[in-house]
């Protein structure tokens, strides 16, 4: 793990209570995709003794925090990333260990230049959830936004 991801995972850790609770592992965070992982923990299984729903969808939203962060860490000054909606399925039962692979929606510049122009934009971002075996057990797209901060 890279200082950048030890940093991502920290500030996650430390600011979404959730994030420890599930114990999520931070496996790779870059401005293009971030890998986060839910163990398979007996205490957030369902009635099928998969991983429960509500645990999958913070894994999912998680490793979007995480992207966005990575992308647009540096823009955090002036402008403060909000998620604003979330939509998931789930496409097949998800047993064991989960994987959340997030990637941008769109490019990171043309975020920051809707944001230069005085915009408040706002941008996509896909994940796909995963099983040990690489079957995809669900997917969530969250739109995000960069709010600008008042003047100072």
């Amino acid at each position: 793990m890279s200082a950048d991801q030890m940093n991502v995972g920290e500030l996650l850790a430390a600011t979404v209570p959730m994030v420890k609770t599930l114990n999520l592992a931070f496996d790779e965070i870059t401005a293009e995709r971030a890998v986060l992982r839910l163990p398979d923990q007996a205490d957030f299984h369902n009635h099928i003794q998969g991983p429960h729903a509500g645990a999958m969808f913070t894994l999912a939203e998680s490793a979007s925090g995480a992207i966005v962060l990575a992308a647009f860490g540096d823009q955090l000054s002036r402008a403060v990333p909000l998620a604003v909606k979330a939509e998931i399925g789930y496409k097949k039962v998800a047993m064991g260990e989960v994987t959340a692979t997030a990637t941008l929606g769109r490019p990171a510049a043309e975020v920051v230049a809707e944001l230069d122009a005085g915009g408040r934009p706002e941008f996509p971002v896909h994940v796909a959830i995963q099983r040990a075996d690489e079957a995809v057990t669900g997917e969530m797209e969250i739109t995000w936004t960069l709010k600008p901060l008042p003047a100072a």
